[in-house]
């Protein structure tokens, strides 16, 4: 009679196989089966294909590693081949009565495979109110009531189940998203050119930008001012924060002032420091600026002095605590004529923006990273130019800017999408769409387009190759275009992709495309 393998020395070479060969072992006898289902085979396999992930989000709401891996293998799976009724199922979801401005997920971003997932995105109309939308169902979970004017933009904190939005008159407004209960208000003095949530580890911030040129800084939930600073004196401006929450990106839509970048609430030095609104900051004494270019301690400038500046960089702490005596810090880039920027994801802070060259002619985009450094007594901002490249004369100027990646800026220009490294190397360029590209979502494994021709574009990144590969997939259909003029907005999570479909009679519908997935 041969030996036969013990436990211990059959672990030892099932942790040499990949799922398919795992899964044919187990159907050998009971032994084997037991000891191709252990845990721990399960977790190498998940942790191995799927890097990116922390292992206490992986497991969340699952029951066995291997439960994890085998649903969210065929979720990948499901999501690539894109077939109508067998990997998707496709809702209209009707409500509002008037035109969807702005939507977002409220739920967390986590796969989770117990059968109590659920996608939840909330929306805010000209029809004066938020509502929240489950995807899945295909239902709405609540509305606000009437509020006094139209809601024009909303941010969501997923951590805290919170949502903010802001009405056309600059009224900002807290809510619950559990059952749409309001929290808390806000009135800016004109309405609101820009919201963006900032969660970090000291706490939950709103930024918002008004129209005469300020940025407000509140706490959240109460909504708590914390400071009012002036970056574009009667000028709308925009606002993006950085993936690390850092920094903060501010612009104006006039394209001959340029954009400034404010430093985000950067880790707390040790030393002395005084609270405010719940808030623990430094003593902005501490704070000092050394930058590779110029740089600039003073009032924010006159709009007078703005048209003789481009790109300048705040430090948060002089941003949050502003004041006759420290007022804030900031340097400037030489950036003329911006109309475009977006943070690169995978980096702490890599600024990409589009601007014209010194002689207006031509579009340039220039890649920069910030850092901020801690010294003794002091923070020290430096910035650094690491790429720039033109674009070529044929392109359109792009309507949107996005990155993926260290690496690689998306661009939409018309109908088409581009794809450039940031020493401007072009990998590709897709025509999929038949009329000009309205929005983009960008994710770790897919871009997803929507256009004014009613359909959303679906790509995929491959793993396999040093520069990322995008790949294009399939398209989702809208509905008819005899009573709709295309998708405006699209977003997506880990299991749905929702759309904003715009009616011609004014109205907007939410279009969702959920993905099945079997739970053994």
């Amino acid at each position: 009679m041969e030996p036969q393998l013990g436990s211990h020395e059959l672990l030892h070479v099932f942790s040499f196989l990949e799922a398919r060969d795992l899964l044919c072992a187990a159907q050998v006898d009971k032994v084997w089966n037991e000891v191709a289902r252990t845990q721990e085979l399960w977790r190498h396999l998940c942790l191995r294909r799927w890097s990116s992930c922390k292992a206490s989000q992986m497991t969340l709401g699952t029951q066995t590693w291997k439960q994890y891996y085998l649903c969210r293998s065929e979720l990948e799976f499901r999501m690539e081949s894109g077939r109508p009724e067998k990997d998707f199922i496709c809702k209209a979801i009707a409500g509002h009565k008037g035109e969807i401005d702005e939507l977002a997920y409220i739920s967390t971003n986590e796969y989770r495979f117990n059968g109590q997932e659920k996608s939840v995105v909330c929306t805010v109309s000209s029809d004066a109110t938020v509502r929240a939308w489950d995807l899945h169902e295909g239902t709405q979970i609540w509305s606000s009531p009437l509020q006094p004017a139209a809601l024009v933009n909303l941010v969501t904190y997923p951590r805290l189940q919170l949502v903010v939005t802001v009405d056309e008159r600059g009224l900002i407004k807290v809510w619950k998203a559990e059952d749409g209960c309001e929290w808390a208000s806000f009135s800016l003095p004109t309405y609101s050119s820009a919201l963006e949530a900032c969660d970090i580890l000291e706490g939950p911030l709103l930024l918002a930008a008004c129209a005469e040129g300020a940025l407000y800084t509140l706490t959240v939930p109460p909504l708590q001012l914390l400071s009012r600073v002036s970056v574009f004196p009667s000028n709308r401006t925009s606002l993006l924060c950085s993936p690390d929450r850092q920094w903060v990106f501010a612009s104006t839509q006039n394209s001959d002032l340029g954009p400034k970048v404010s430093g985000g609430l950067c880790p707390l030095p040790q030393g002395p420091g005084f609270v405010h609104a719940g808030w623990r900051i430094p003593c902005p004494r501490l704070v000092g600026c050394i930058l590779g270019l110029a740089s600039h301690v003073g009032p924010s400038p006159t709009a007078q002095e703005e048209e003789d500046t481009f790109l300048q960089v705040f430090h948060t702490l002089s941003l949050l605590c502003p004041s006759e005596d420290e007022p804030p810090v900031y340097t400037t880039l030489p950036v003329e004529l911006t109309s475009r920027a977006c943070w690169a994801p995978a980096e702490a802070a890599r600024l990409t923006v589009m601007h014209r060259n010194d002689n207006g002619m031509q579009l340039v985009v220039t890649t920069y990273e910030l850092e901020a450094k801690k010294t003794r007594n002091r923070v020290d901002i430096l910035v650094q130019q690491i790429a720039s490249f033109l674009l070529p004369d044929t392109m359109m100027p792009p309507q949107l800017m996005k990155s993926h990646g260290s690496q690689v800026i998306l661009l939409v220009s018309g109908s088409e999408l581009v794809l450039f490294t940031v020493h401007g190397l072009q990998l590709a360029a897709f025509q999929d769409h038949q009329r000009p590209i309205t929005s983009m979502w960008v994710g770790q494994t897919r871009v997803i387009t929507s256009s004014f021709d009613l359909s959303l574009r679906v790509y995929l990144w491959s793993k396999d190759n040093k520069l990322p590969v995008l790949r294009s997939c399939y398209h989702l259909l809208g509905g008819s275009h005899r009573w709709a003029s295309g998708f405006t907005h699209v977003e997506s999570d880990s299991m749905s992709i929702v759309g904003v479909e715009a009616r011609n009679i004014g109205t907007s519908i939410l279009r969702s495309y959920y993905f099945k997935v079997q739970r053994g």
